[in-house]
């Protein structure tokens, strides 16, 4: 099978088109004097509306493919990007758990939380398509990256499973870099609302909302580390690694209202997610003796990741148990 790489055109105008969904996205969460606390039923609806447009995204790769219109597309491209994205908004539920956890230790209120995660998505994106290309260009110069990348998410897989679901390495308080701008920064007192920058004494000074996306960055960096070499092991195109992963992050802010919502729920999710590393770990590890295809790699992850949330909803937290019986 003969591969192209997606041209320059395509990727400008993937991210033009990115963009304009951010500034929609953006200016409807605006409107009606704007900035209201997201409702569980508007996060549904637009975490419906991400994933209808990432699969349908997924749908023109594979007819623009096989017609001719994308050299780089068709069935086996989408269904690459189907599996990454799957893996990669998968991995993310368990950041969103990290951001709940920040929201909630610097007190940010509702109705600016979605300020934060706009504007951390934005950012993300030049994170992750560094990562992504870095991550690309290392596997396909060194082969053996590979499987370094492979022992990496063993590693992680087993960490997750060890540490019961418990993020040792995601703390707020000890956050260097929040410390160090609160330091640095001309810091301004109170409650700014939605602004970063504010004029006291004719003055500029930074709110406290600039150092807590710091931390949302930072914290966003640390999961893309995890998550990248997982991608990168299911496609060796670049494009398609970006944009799933982009896809996904597209997604997030819906989805993090979402879970805030449903938080607890789905607790053995935790481990199929460390399931999933470690299929794509030693998906890795042997890709030089057995192939596994595409179709099948999107088999085993998905039913991973249905089984753990099924055994999630049948076998609910035994608190929630507790409080169903004593009613």
């Amino acid at each position: 099978m003969t591969h192209f790489a997606a041209g320059p055109l395509t990727w400008v105008m993937f991210n033009a088109v990115v963009l304009v969904l951010l500034g929609v996205d953006l200016g409807l969460a605006r409107r009606k004097g704007g900035h209201a606390p997201v409702t569980t039923k508007s996060a549904a609806v637009w975490t419906a509306v991400w994933v209808a447009l990432s699969l349908g995204f997924a749908a023109a790769i594979w007819v623009l493919g096989e017609n001719g219109t994308w050299p780089w597309g068709g069935k086996q491209h989408a269904l690459e990007f189907v599996t990454a994205y799957l893996v990669e908004y998968a991995l993310s539920v368990d950041n969103l758990f990290v951001f709940l956890m920040v929201f909630a230790f610097y007190k940010v209120k509702p109705e600016v939380q979605h300020t934060l995660l706009f504007w951390g998505v934005l950012s993300a994106f030049v994170m992750r398509a560094a990562l992504i290309l870095a991550g690309s260009a290392l596997v396909h110069r060194f082969h053996w990256m590979m499987y370094l990348f492979g022992a990496f998410l063993l590693y992680t897989a087993a960490k997750m499973v060890l540490s019961g679901g418990d993020d040792e390495e995601v703390h707020p308080s000890d956050n260097r870099l929040f410390k160090f701008a609160r330091r640095v920064l001309p810091m301004a007192e109170g409650d700014h609302g939605h602004a970063f920058f504010v004029r006291e004494g004719g003055k500029l000074k930074v709110t406290l909302l600039l150092p807590i996306l710091l931390v949302v960055e930072t914290t966003d960096l640390l999961f893309a580390v995890d998550s990248i070499p997982a991608v990168v092991g299911l496609s060796d195109n670049p494009f398609i690694i970006y944009s799933s992963n982009i896809c996904a992050v597209l997604g997030l802010r819906s989805l993090f209202f979402l879970v805030a919502a449903l938080m607890g729920r789905f607790h053995y999710l935790q481990v199929g997610l460390s399931a999933v590393l470690a299929f794509v770990g030693l998906k890795m590890l042997t890709s030089s003796f057995v192939q596994v295809p595409v179709g099948l790699s999107l088999g085993i992850i998905a039913g991973i990741l249905g089984v753990s949330i099924g055994v999630s909803v049948l076998r609910p937290p035994k608190e929630e148990k507790a409080d169903g019986e004593a009613r």
